[in-house]
């Protein structure tokens, strides 16, 4: 089974961030452009929170506030859920079934690696299920 750190290190995609101190619309433009569902919010180059579209829909838009005016730092999620390198695939699902969150940033030694959503995830393990389907039709028709 693939590492989170293997499928980051085979994509190569590159970590989308703002600081808390940009606005909701500056995250929204970011998400649209880059085609992402999340992005993760550091200061000083330290992961500080994370905001979704989730978070927009819910602290935003349900609340009335203003996207060009509000500020990250209000309504990103701060306690963030986060992984290591060194995580099953398999073990990601499992806590994002179990925590409910779509996006698990990756962080290693307080560096931020990449993240990981739940499209992910269930793509790699359909592809994973595809080739042991393959390698046990191919044992047993040998």
């Amino acid at each position: 089974m693939l590492t989170v750190g293997q499928f980051i290190e085979q994509t190569k995609r590159p970590v989308w961030s703002l600081s808390s101190n940009n606005t909701v619309r500056q995250a929204l433009q970011l998400m649209a452009d880059k085609n992402i569902g999340a992005i993760v919010i550091k200061d000083q180059d330290n992961l500080t929170g994370i905001f979704s579209e989730r978070d927009y829909a819910r602290k935003v838009v349900l609340k009335g506030k203003n996207s060009n005016d509000t500020k990250l730092a209000e309504v990103m999620s701060k306690d963030v859920i986060t992984i290591s390198s060194d995580m099953q695939i398999d073990a990601c699902m499992q806590l994002m079934t179990d925590k409910r969150i779509r996006h698990l940033p990756v962080v290693d030694n307080g560096k931020s690696l990449g993240i990981i959503s739940i499209g992910d995830v269930v793509r790699l393990m359909i592809d994973e299920q595809k080739y042991l389907i393959e390698q046990l039709q191919k044992f047993v028709t040998s």
